[in-house]
């Protein structure tokens, strides 16, 4: 959430996460101690992460699509999507990365797989993927 200093974004961000019931990281930019360029790239890549995720949640509250995350063993992807019969795989990198994931690959060897996608990275842009509705990316 960004907006003018001092108008209360961040109590507001608080009051509605302790709601929830779910596990939050809350991040901001005013801490006193200003940390080092690995920490604010560790706080870059949660944030395209979750962005990346809030458009496949909002899409999947929409009834548009099901969202789930896989892992097994020390494989994960990022983001599973499945849209009728169509599953689509999601990698999500906030910086350079190769176009194969093992996570992905291993991912394939078990379930029939649409499309695997990249985003960030070497792979689609993270604008450009926000910038489509969820449908253009996972359906045939």
């Amino acid at each position: 959430m960004t907006g003018p200093r001092q108008v209360g974004k961040s109590t507001l961000v608080q009051q509605v996460t302790e709601g929830l019931g779910v596990p939050v990281r809350y991040a901001s930019a005013d801490e006193p101690a200003l940390r080092g360029a690995e920490w604010i790239g560790q706080q870059w890549g949660r944030l395209v992460e979750s962005a990346v995720g809030s458009h496949l949640a909002n899409a999947a509250a929409a009834g548009e699509c099901e969202l789930f995350y896989w892992r097994e063993r020390n494989f994960e992807v990022d983001f599973v999507v499945k849209a009728g019969r169509s599953i689509t795989a999601i990698e999500v990198k906030s910086g350079r990365a190769p176009l194969a994931h093992a996570g992905t690959a291993a991912f394939t060897q078990v379930f029939t797989v649409h499309r695997t996608l990249l985003v960030g990275g070497d792979g689609v842009s993270v604008e450009a993927f926000l910038s489509q509705p969820v449908a253009h990316w996972v359906e045939a």
